[in-house]
């Protein structure tokens, strides 16, 4: 590891998130196991090593679906933030789920093959040609092997090692891997005996996924319609380069706007002591938006994970080297106005006093 890295250490609220998640997969796991086959209208009971694959399959599944509905949802009630913190953990316990899930598949479809059961796993069935009876069993290899990628990635080294951006990257492919899934049940489980259940809590699952992340993309992108001149003679500055964030009173002392720059991330117009600073909305600690969080002490604070950034520069104080770009303001009046380029990040900024205008 490098001297440079510095881990975000465990607290009380980390070990009661794994606990309530913990005890939650074990209640899931419980009833389904124990209690479901009470309620199923089967001719024959279901085998334990089947029931126990089931439980742990669907169990990988919902949690998967749970992890994709926290983003959205914190975007659209910052009641939910909370559960966004720690969503790694999450993932990493999704993860082992869905292993546990494939062990049994090859414990009790493959385990007696002649030849090695991964292989023969594999060979079993090569119709890729076909919908009906399609290797469905090769969609979840792949969705389980980006799980895994995503698990051995998330500790807060490979974060620091790959930057911010690329480990953001590297995690957008859970959408591969929740799609892998959705196919992997819907070409197998679904196509076994008639489970309308499971059917119905797919398909509501699939249908809350996309509804909630178009519902945030579109507040989203309604919040980035809403910047036009507030004034006529603001008109040539703009197409000077130059963006109306708006006027002093509307942004609350020690708390930020976000404005939308086009061809660039978004920007942060801080307001605090009288004066005025732009920085990137982007924590360089995991992308995190800086302008939902605060001034506290006289340094920004991410609302995700507490990193800080001092806002005439953009730097995190020492003994922290995280930096993050800034930016020139104007004030004309109490209009602000806001140069969208970007100076090199850590740059320092003499900030906008704001005088009268306060």
């Amino acid at each position: 590891m490098s001297v440079q890295y510095a881990p975000v250490l465990w607290n009380r609220n980390k070990y009661l998130y794994d606990a309530v998640l913990l005890i939650g997969v074990i209640l899931y796991l419980y009833l389904y196991i124990r209690v479901g086959p009470n309620y199923q209208d089967v001719t024959r009971p279901i085998d334990g090593a089947t029931l126990r694959m089931r439980a742990f399959g669907s169990c990988a599944f919902l949690m998967l679906t749970v992890i994709l509905c926290i983003g959205p949802l914190a975007r659209l009630d910052r009641r939910f933030l909370p559960l966004l913190y720690n969503r790694r953990h999450f993932g990493v316990m999704t993860a082992a789920v869905a292993a546990v899930h494939a062990n049994y598949v090859l414990g009790w479809y493959f385990n007696f093959s002649p030849t090695d059961r991964y292989a023969a796993l594999l060979a079993s069935n090569t119709s890729y040609g076909q919908l009906i009876g399609f290797p469905f069993e090769t969609l979840g290899i792949a969705a389980l092997i980006i799980l895994f990628v995503l698990a051995a990635t998330s500790h807060d080294f490979w974060l620091s090692f790959l930057g911010a951006p690329l480990w953001k990257a590297l995690h957008m492919f859970i959408y591969a891997a929740y799609a892998l899934v959705v196919l992997h049940v819907a070409l197998g489980a679904l196509q076994g005996p008639d489970d309308p259940i499971f059917t119905s809590v797919v398909a509501a699952s699939v249908v809350l996924v996309c509804g909630l992340h178009f519902s945030a993309s579109r507040r989203e992108r309604n919040a980035d319609k809403d910047q036009k001149p507030r004034k006529p003679d603001l008109i040539g500055l703009q197409q000077d380069g130059w963006l109306v964030v708006g006027e002093v009173d509307e942004i609350e002392n020690n708390r930020a706007r976000i404005v939308s720059v086009p061809g660039h991330d978004r920007v942060a117009v801080w307001r605090y002591k009288g004066k005025l600073s732009a920085l990137s909305n982007a924590c360089a600690h995991q992308n995190g938006p800086l302008g939902e969080g605060r001034v506290i002490d006289g340094v920004i604070t991410c609302p995700w994970h507490g990193h800080q950034y001092q806002l005439e520069n953009g730097r995190s104080p020492a003994p922290f080297t995280e930096k993050i770009a800034t930016y020139q303001l104007m004030l004309l009046g109490s209009t602000i106005l806001l140069d969208p380029t970007p100076l090199p990040a850590g740059t320092h900024v003499d900030p906008v006093e704001i005088g009268e205008a306060s």
